[in-house]
């Protein structure tokens, strides 16, 4: 059964001829329904909503564009405990599930719980790894936007398929992920954009602001600096992820020591040592490569002499990787 908030919701929507707020009001029912693996029923509620539906609480036209070009759905594997973050960052994200599964307290005090968290940091430290476990703590699927259906030359699609995407996640409980949000949220006053992506960034914006409290929307970004201005007031929680620092290395090679079936025949602190500067994407390249040539070279493979030689190898590759910084220079 929907929950008493919602349908008086509803009837008081009704009363007062507000299709706006019915149209909220049966959005949320569809998500709590659909969470509830009540499947039939909630899209029996979504077809009302929509314009050629048997409801007339109108909606976004319908478009030529299929859900699947727009977005990808998956269900979050990656937890929060198998993430090395900063205590303010894990604090901050704590809070924010602590405020998704208490709703219905917030709610009891006419409060509601945030939902727009945005992710600074250059690649490979986390922000993906970031939405997927919160996803996962919040118990719900990922939502993930996929640019290349988006993003079109024709004039007012990329808006319309924009809406599409936003009129998918609003009938579901999910965290609706934007990787390089950048591409989409650019700085409207940039003299070299056109009229296009200005519009596209004012439909984005009313999207956002219109997201019921039931989707948790992050976004990720490498060029916060590309970002129109009046994007970033509309995140509550701004969080950097910056290079893992030496102990969170190590913290890093403390917890996939406890998890792997053999011993690595290095310390985590020497291993922290040794690759001070990786980013943890880079870490986990380095530990997946260290575990397939340990299983190619069963049964008598030394984890000791595997990890040396991918540690000189390693050592390699950034000697390589600093000369051709220095060469751009």
């Amino acid at each position: 059964m929907a929950r008493s908030d919602l349908l008086l919701t509803l009837i008081k929507a009704a009363n007062a001829g507000d299709r706006a707020l019915m149209r909220k009001a049966v959005e949320a029912m569809a998500a709590e329904e659909r969470a509830k693996n009540h499947h039939v029923l909630a899209e029996q509620l979504e077809k009302q909503i929509q314009p050629n539906g048997n409801g007339s609480l109108g909606g976004s036209p319908p478009t030529r564009t299929s859900t699947q070009e727009v977005l990808y759905e998956k269900v979050a594997r990656r937890t929060l405990s198998d993430l090395v973050l900063t205590k303010h960052n894990r604090q901050a994200i704590d809070e924010l599930v602590q405020e998704y599964h208490r709703s219905d307290l917030l709610r009891s005090y006419n409060l509601k719980p945030r939902n727009r968290l945005l992710l600074i940091g250059s690649p490979g430290n986390g922000k993906t790894s970031v939405a997927e476990a919160l996803a996962n703590a919040l118990m719900v699927p990922i939502v993930v936007a996929r640019y290349d259906g988006l993003i079109t030359s024709f004039l007012g699609e990329t808006a319309s398929r924009l809406r599409r995407l936003f009129d998918y996640a609003h009938t579901r409980q999910c965290v609706l992920f934007f990787d390089e949000f950048d591409t989409i949220g650019k700085e409207r006053g940039d003299v070299h954009e056109t009229g296009e992506i200005k519009r596209v960034v004012s439909s984005l914006l009313l999207q956002i602001d219109d997201l019921p409290a039931h989707v948790v929307v992050v976004c990720a970004t490498n060029h916060p600096e590309l970002m129109d201005r009046a994007v970033w007031r509309r995140f509550q929680v701004r969080l950097e992820l910056a290079r893992p620092t030496s102990a969170q290395i190590e913290e890093y090679f403390r917890s996939v020591t406890s998890k792997l079936s053999f011993p690595l025949g290095q310390s985590p602190r020497l291993l922290a040592r040794r690759l001070s500067g990786a980013s943890f994407s880079e870490l986990e390249d380095f530990i997946s490569d260290v575990c397939r040539t340990y299983v190619l070279s069963l049964p008598g493979g030394d984890p000791g002499t595997i990890i040396a030689k991918k540690l000189r190898q390693w050592n390699a590759r950034a000697g390589t990787a600093s000369v051709k910084r220095t060469a751009k220079r």
